[in-house]
């Protein structure tokens, strides 16, 4: 009897074991969804002296989620590329937000304007939003979950493509179709509009028109600089889901 419970109780011991190493490794996980209905390509840019993921972007077809293991502590930021085409060793280029003409974009980060999905992972709370400093090429939104605390959702939602401002706007090569958006600093490259030089403060560099524009149709997004507080939001412990075109 013994020796028929001896290798029952190993079996037993491993599967314990196995269950400890996987709760040890899974801590924050960040899922990468494209709701859009067509493909993007994801990039990842981590801030400085954080490990490059995944190579630092891939193809994500339409109605498919990638999972990424975040280390502890790790930060930077996300964005979808869009009219890729790349060959079979990875060079070629993206109609918007672009890295350097490559499939991986191994820390570099994306041509503006390309909407920002941030995020940071600290000991006792996480900080992320959505930006459009940058300018904005496709909706995206971060859904936290499993996490205590606020815990709300951030991004932008709305098709900014569709009431982009003329001086602002990015066309197709046919130029037929707005296909992004830039920020007014990338457009226009002036300090009240960039916060830099005697606008370098919050207190010197305030909304313009076209951060407000971006403001009302993202309200839980970053139109500028030193927008409001509320932009940014915090969560302990917990998991993200950014989706691609969540409007869809």
């Amino acid at each position: 009897m013994e020796t028929l419970l001896r290798p029952l109780i190993t079996l037993l011991f491993l599967c314990l074991l196995t269950f400890n190493i996987s709760v040890e490794v899974s801590a924050t996980t960040l899922t990468l969804y494209n709701k859009c209905s067509h493909s993007v390509w994801p990039g990842i840019q981590p801030s400085a002296g954080k490990p490059i993921l995944a190579g630092g972007g891939f193809k994500l077809p339409p109605n498919k989620a990638h999972t990424l293991q975040l280390p502890a502590g790790w930060s930077g930021r996300v964005w979808g590329r869009h009219g890729c085409s790349f060959d079979a060793t990875g060079h070629g280029r993206c109609a918007t937000g672009d890295c350097g003409g490559a499939l991986f974009c191994n820390g570099l980060g994306g041509t503006p304007p390309a909407t920002l999905a941030e995020i940071t992972l600290g000991n006792d709370q996480d900080f992320y939003d959505v930006s459009l400093v940058d300018g904005y090429n496709l909706a995206i939104s971060i859904t936290p979950f499993r996490g205590t605390g606020k815990c709300s959702y951030a991004g932008c939602v709305s098709d900014l493509n569709m009431i982009c401002p003329v001086g602002l706007q990015v066309k197709s090569h046919d130029k037929k179709r707005v296909v992004a958006c830039k920020s007014a600093c990338f457009a226009f490259n002036s300090p009240r509009y960039c916060c830099t030089g005697s606008f370098g403060t919050p207190q010197s560099c305030k909304p313009t028109a076209y951060s407000r524009i971006f403001k009302s149709a993202c309200p839980r997004a970053y139109s500028y600089a030193y927008d409001d507080p509320t932009s940014i939001a915090t969560c302990t412990g917990g998991s993200y889901l950014v989706t691609f075109c969540p409007h869809h």
